[in-house]
């Protein structure tokens, strides 16, 4: 569970098949040294889960269906994956294990 650093002591706990992301930084240079501004910056597909929800409901058997991904994963995400969220001053994105393309081993 993703823990905030503001006043509140604030916990998230994702639904279901839903999972929190913490976005890799965006890159500051190019490969061959220039210097982005801010404006130009593309942001990172990749990131961190920092926490998971307990599964989808299977409407049949009514057992819950396992994630894939687990907390601690880098995964890659499709471009407009998920929900920004703003929690203690740091950003995450709250997303349906669906828009994960591939996990980073």
């Amino acid at each position: 569970m993703a823990k905030s650093t503001s006043k509140s002591d604030t916990t998230i706990r994702p639904l279901h098949d839903k999972i929190l992301v913490k976005r890799d930084d965006a890159e500051v240079k190019t490969a061959t040294g220039i210097f982005l501004p801010e404006s130009s910056k593309d942001k990172p597909k990749t990131g961190t889960v920092q926490a998971v929800g307990d599964g989808a409901l299977n409407t049949e058997t009514g057992a819950r269906i396992p994630l894939t991904v687990k907390k601690g994963d880098r995964v890659i995400f499709t471009s407009y994956a998920g929900t920004e969220i703003k929690l203690g001053g740091t950003e995450f994105l709250m997303m349906s294990e669906d828009d994960v393309l591939a996990v980073i081993d």
